[in-house]
C-alpha cells in the first residue's frame, strides 16, 4: 500500500508505503490532502490513512537535471536500441526482448576517453553492442537513430492503476 506525499504547495514529491505514512501522520508533519482512506487494522483498532499526504511545511527541492545512471539511460530511450530500433517487447528471432536484452552503449568508447554521461551513453541491444565494440558509430559504420540528450528534469513516474485520489495531483 503506497501512499501519494505532496509539497506544501500541492506538488507531487514522492509515492511513501503506508509505514512511512503514519509516521509522517503521527510525528504531525503531514495532512490529509483526500477524504480517500485505506485502512489498516489493528489489533486494538483500525487506522484510516488518507491516500494523499501533504507536507505543513513547504520543502524546497531544487530543478535540476536527472541524475545519470544506467536504468535511468536506459529508461530514458524506452528500452529502444539507438542504432536498429529494436525495443522491449518486440520478437526477434523467435524470442520476447526483456529488459535484460538492453544493455548500456558508450558512444565514444572508454577505452577512447568517453565518459559515464547523457550525451554518451545510450540504450542499445546485445547485438548492436557487439557488433560496435570498442568503436565510434562512424568506426563500426552504424548509424544513431536519435542524439542521446540530458532529460529536461526529475520527474515522478507512477505506473499500474493510479488511485483516483492521486489524478488531481499527477500530470498525464
Amino acid at each position: 500500500m503506497m501512499m501519494l506525499l505532496l509539497n506544501a504547495s500541492y506538488e507531487p514529491l514522492t509515492i511513501v508505503s503506508a509505514q512511512r505514512a503514519i509516521r509522517l501522520l503521527l510525528t504531525h508533519k503531514v495532512d490529509a490532502a483526500t477524504e480517500d482512506t485505506i485502512t489498516i487494522h489493528g489489533n486494538s483498532h483500525d487506522l484510516h490513512i488518507p491516500t494523499v499526504l501533504r507536507l505543513r511545511r513547504y520543502v524546497n527541492v531544487p530543478k535540476r537535471g536527472a541524475s545519470w545512471s544506467r536504468r535511468a539511460v536506459l529508461q530514458r530511450d524506452g528500452y529502444r536500441c539507438i542504432y536498429c530500433g529494436v525495443e522491449m517487447g518486440q520478437m526477434v528471432k523467435g524470442q520476447l526482448l526483456t529488459k535484460a536484452d538492453f544493455t548500456l552503449d558508450h558512444i565514444i568508447p572508454r577505452s577512447q576517453g568517453g565518459q559515464n554521461g547523457w550525451g554518451n551513453t545510450a540504450c542499445a541491444c546485445a547485438a548492436c553492442n557487439q557488433r560496435k565494440g570498442g568503436r565510434t558509430p562512424h568506426e563500426a559504420g552504424m548509424t544513431m537513430l536519435w542524439e542521446p540528450k540530458t532529460p529536461r528534469v526529475n520527474y515522478m513516474v507512477v505506473s499500474g492503476k493510479i488511485p483516483a485520489a492521486w489524478k488531481l495531483y499527477l500530470r498525464s
